[in-house]
């Protein structure tokens, strides 16, 4: 079955490409791209148009890779032990399973989301190299070695944090998911709300990237920001006009908390807008 998108989830040609590329060379999809371009959301709806179970793994900064395959909880063990507990005497009662053990020995082939690699450790990625590779790794405390009954679909994402080993890269297929452009933000925005006034739209995707081309912003907005600010546009019944009639020398767009996510960029405005009534003057 080939990805096309879903009625949810607007996919470009290259990133259809890519993902049904990744999927037929059995190869981890590894996606870059600004925070907000739906990295994530791709796992989801790759599941969905597939028909597969979706299985989530979300890095943290303290995460390490063993933890994707199974911990064993020593600590536990001793204490039952010490306290005379029967179940003591059987060390799997201690093992829990990772999100790679359940991707190896599930029944149909599910897709494995590893979020965001790059808030762990530089070494994390290299820690999986041969597990990604063999799709099999032994537990020493059992002595059973758990291996792949169909290799998953794996889905890597990652905001650009740290840069990834090169040994690591090699073994993914990479995709860089672009920021839309109005063509293509035009067809987000009508997925999420079908019968919004167009004009609104034009007027609002005119600000909307306006106050992402400004210089020195620190915090560009995202899809999902633009979607919240559309939704509160509407919420407020904001006419068009109010937008397209806007008087520069405000330089803040109405409800800006949706779209600006700090002060500094907030500042920033502010600053232009005091300059643009100076030169008004």
């Amino acid at each position: 079955m080939k990805f096309d998108g879903t009625k949810d989830y607007i996919a470009t040609d290259d990133l259809k490409v890519a993902v049904n590329a990744a999927v037929t060379l059995e190869r981890p999809l590894l996606i870059k791209g600004e925070p907000g371009t739906g990295k994530t959301v791709l796992a989801h709806e790759m599941a969905q148009a597939l028909g597969a179970n979706l299985l989530e793994w979300h890095i943290k900064s303290t995460t390490k890779a063993q933890q994707g395959l199974y911990e064993y909880d020593a600590v536990a063990r001793l204490r039952d032990s010490q306290l005379g507990e029967a179940r003591a005497t059987d060390v799997a009662n201690y093992i829990k399973r990772g999100k790679l053990w359940d991707a190896f020995t599930a029944e149909e082939r599910p897709i494995l989301l590893i979020d965001e690699i790059d808030k762990a450790d530089i070494e994390f990625p290299n820690d999986l190299l041969q597990e990604l590779d063999r799709m099999e790794f032994y537990v020493y405390e059992t002595g059973e070695t758990i291996k792949a009954k169909q290799r998953p679909i794996v889905v890597i994402t990652s905001n650009n944090e740290k840069e990834l080993p090169d040994a690591f890269l090699r073994r993914c297929f990479f995709h860089y998911i672009k920021f839309p452009d109005t063509e293509t933000m035009e067809q987000i925005v009508d997925v999420h709300f079908p019968g919004i006034k167009k004009r609104l739209v034009a007027e609002a995707l005119k600000i909307f990237y306006q106050l992402r081309d400004t210089p020195g912003l620190k915090k560009k907005p995202s899809t999902s920001e633009l979607l919240d600010w559309l939704k509160l546009l509407m919420a407020e019944d904001v006419d068009d006009s109010v937008l397209r009639e806007r008087d520069p020398r405000k330089a803040i767009p109405p409800l800006h908390g949706a779209l600006l996510k700090n002060e500094q960029d907030v500042h920033l405005f502010e600053r232009l807008a005091f300059l643009a009534r100076r030169d008004g003057q």
